[in-house]
Order: structure tokens, then sequence, then C-alpha cells
């Protein structure tokens, strides 16, 4: 079981990467959605993602996390040609413009499985109570469950596991 991240992609890989608003529609009407803006990646040959919670877009921010969460060499697919400045940080990239089409027909570069990822995260999330103050611990137990499936480990054993590093029953004191 994995403790802390590991960065994802490196060379030969791809990542696909993307940001989706976790929320419901005011008034359950209309487009307008309130809540947490996401931003998040998969790696397309394993499967292997980050989700992140942030308050802001931009390009710094979304760089910064980039750099954290993604090996250099890595080929990265957007949907966003701001993000052109991954040359000089060491990726490539691909984008595709999904106001024109789904799949790009040049280069074949698509976000579908990021786009697929968004959607099993929102379903796994309970429809009530999604406080913005959670999201990184909704986030953190949607990654955690991805894992141990796609591992075949049994979630509740690996819980008990990952608490008892925390917390020693006998009152000896753990380093965390």
């Amino acid at each position: 079981m994995i403790l802390r991240h590991q960065k994802i992609g490196g060379p030969g890989l791809i990542v696909e990467i993307d940001e989706s608003k976790f929320g419901r529609r005011k008034y359950h009407r209309g487009h307008r959605v309130e809540g947490q803006w996401v931003f998040g990646g998969v790696e397309r040959e394993t499967g292997r993602c980050f989700l992140v919670p942030v308050e802001k877009r931009d390009k710094d921010t979304l760089l910064t996390i980039i750099k954290e969460w993604i090996l250099p060499g890595t080929l990265i697919i957007s949907d966003w040609k701001s993000y052109n400045c991954l040359k000089d940080e060491g990726y490539s990239h691909l984008t595709v413009n999904h106001s024109i089409e789904f799949k790009n027909p040049e280069n074949g570069a698509h976000t579908n499985n990021v786009e697929g990822m968004w959607r099993h995260a929102k379903a796994s999330m309970t429809q009530y109570s999604r406080k913005k103050h959670f999201y990184a611990g909704y986030l953190a137990k949607y990654m955690f469950l991805k894992v141990c499936r796609s591992s075949g480990l049994n979630p509740l054993v690996e819980f008990f596991k990952l608490a008892a590093q925390v917390y020693d029953p006998n009152g000896q004191t753990l380093d965390t």
C-alpha cells in the first residue's frame, strides 16, 4: 500500500490532465455549479491518478501541481493550449480542442481517460453534505479505494493496517 503520493508518468508514458468542478447545480437548475475545482491527471498505461482541490486555476498554480505529481519526460495531453509552457519544464504536450472534436485527428490526442475518472470520482461522493473543506478527504478516499481495487486489496484491511501505523494501541510512540 502506498502511504505517500508517488509521481506518475515518465519517459514513454502518457498522462492526461484536466480540471473539473465538483458540486451541484444551484437550485437543481441550469448549468451553474457551486462547489470545488479539482485538478487531476491519469496515467494512461496504468490508470494511476492524482486529484488535487484548487482555489485558483492559473498557470502558476497548475504548473506547481504538475511538477509535484508528474515526472519529467512525460507526454501530457490536455484540452487547454495554455499548458504550452510544459515544453520548457521537460514535458511533451499535445492538445485536443473539445469545441471541434473529442480526438485530435492529427495526433490522436484525447482526454477520455481523465474524463472517465471525473465521472467515477464524482459518482463516489455522497450527494448530500458536500462541504468544501472536506474535498481533500473525499478525493483521498476515492484514490485510496481505487488503489485497493486495482491491486486486489481489501480496503477495510488496508485501512486498519494504515491506522495501526499511526496509532499504536500499546501506547508506544510511532513516527509518522
